[in-house]
């Protein structure tokens, strides 16, 4: 079994808690697709985590950034704001190990990618039509996004043409045996779902299945480190309403 999170974006109590609750349910691997940094008070401390569990571990746009390889002036005002604080405070050995990561890899039975598989550092996949371009472009009949910060499931049928969606209600499992899919674990550190516990997906690799699970975590303890860090003060308050 798998363990698939994304976006943790330097929270880090909602990071230990979802490691939590993926060692209560027990799994062979955690993959992370991206965004480990940006917007919360703890990017060091997530890093860190994030490389001694993840076996797959990609970099996100918010990860790009304060390594350098991408513009700052492509963030918005909150984003930019938040990147550049992180790039201040950001250890030498963190910033390598971001700037090791690719947005996407190709490398295992499903393909990981931070935002899509046509672009996968910057489009937001929210829709039916432009999931049903994008799994038409992979290479695998299973792949795995981030970057909404949304739990979000996409299928087309076996020769259909036809492609559904819909976001991913807690507990629910999906049966992936024939289709092909795009499935989104939502947001560890900042989920905009208007649910604000912290989101992962379980993937079970034998049994073709895959499971949205939500987490409690101290949100207080997150938004009270993003405002003594000096943060926007947005940061802090959307955590209490995942939006």
């Amino acid at each position: 079994m798998i363990a698939l999170i994304s976006d943790v974006h330097g929270n880090l109590p909602a990071l230990r808690a979802v490691l939590e609750d993926v060692e209560r349910v027990g799994v062979s691997e955690i993959w992370c697709l991206g965004d480990v940094v940006g917007y919360g008070a703890h990017p060091n401390e997530c890093v860190e985590l994030v490389a001694e569990r993840c076996s797959r571990w990609l970099a996100g746009n918010h990860d790009l950034v304060v390594c350098g390889t991408l513009p700052i002036e492509e963030f918005a005002a909150h984003a930019r704001v938040a990147a550049e604080w992180t790039r201040e405070v950001l250890d030498p050995q963190a910033r390598e190990l971001l700037a090791a990561r690719m947005p996407f890899d190709l490398s295992g039975p499903v393909g990981l990618w931070h935002a899509s598989p046509r672009d996968p550092v910057w489009e937001y996949v929210l829709a039916i039509p432009q999931a049903a371009e994008c799994i038409a472009l992979m290479p695998f009949r299973i792949g795995c996004i981030g970057h909404s910060h949304v739990a979000l499931f996409f299928s087309s049928s076996d020769g259909a043409r036809e492609t559904i969606g819909a976001v991913a209600d807690p507990g629910r499992e999906l049966v992936l045996h024939t289709g092909r899919w795009l499935l989104n674990p939502g947001s560890v550190g900042q989920p905009r779902d208007s649910d604000p516990r912290a989101s992962w997906l379980l993937l079970d690799t034998e049994r073709q299945t895959a499971r949205w699970r939500r987490v409690e975590y101290p949100i207080a303890e997150a938004a009270e480190a993003i405002l003594a860090a000096g943060l926007p003060t947005i940061l802090a308050e959307r955590l209490w309403t995942g939006t």
